[in-house]
């Protein structure tokens, strides 16, 4: 018997892969992206132009009978004083007076929106209420807005007003709100 070598398959045959450039080519980039760099950079120039322009130019006059200039000074203080005081007096009493059920996120949503009432109220008050109100107004109001800033904080750290100095606060409050509201008949 004649002695066989094991036989051998031929290895398959797979087709050879093609040869890759290991040499970087260059790449064509589309017509849009060559321009957009300098537009860009022109864009910012201008920008920046805009902006120094902006800084350095005079300011424009804010005439002295808005409430809102940097010195108010009304023509009618006192009915633009008593405008704010009912404004903010609204606005405590409208967000503070909201019901929008038992559930505990609802009740902080109202606290929350009273707080935020409270503490806006009091600096509007502060920047509303023009220099040339009279005295026996302006003391009340500036009263007024300490009381809803004072309030304001106290809720934010968690007093309620079942806290027996926070319900003082807002008692005191209250009276403030109605002495004012005689003043402003």
């Amino acid at each position: 018997m004649s002695e066989q070598t094991p036989r051998r398959e031929a290895p398959l045959d797979y087709p050879a892969s093609p040869q890759v450039s290991r040499i970087p080519g260059a790449v064509s980039q589309p017509s849009p992206v060559r321009w957009m760099g300098p537009v860009a950079l022109v864009i910012s120039l201008l920008a920046a132009g805009a902006a120094g322009w902006a800084l350095f130019k005079p300011a424009t006059e804010v005439p002295k009978t808005s409430v809102f200039a940097g010195n108010p000074a009304a023509a009618d203080p006192r009915a633009d004083a008593c405008k704010a005081v009912l404004l903010v007096a609204g606005g405590v009493a409208r967000q503070s007076q909201t019901n929008l059920g038992p559930e505990p996120a609802a009740m902080e949503t109202v606290a929350a929106n009273t707080r935020l009432a409270m503490a806006g109220g009091a600096a509007y008050l502060r920047e509303a209420t023009p220099s040339n109100t009279p005295a026996e107004l302006a003391e009340p109001i500036t009263t007024l807005a300490t009381q809803l800033q004072d309030m304001a904080q106290h809720f934010f750290v968690g007093e309620t007003s079942a806290n027996p100095e926070q319900a003082g606060r807002m008692a005191a409050a209250t009276q403030t709100t109605e002495k004012l509201a005689g003043l402003c008949k």
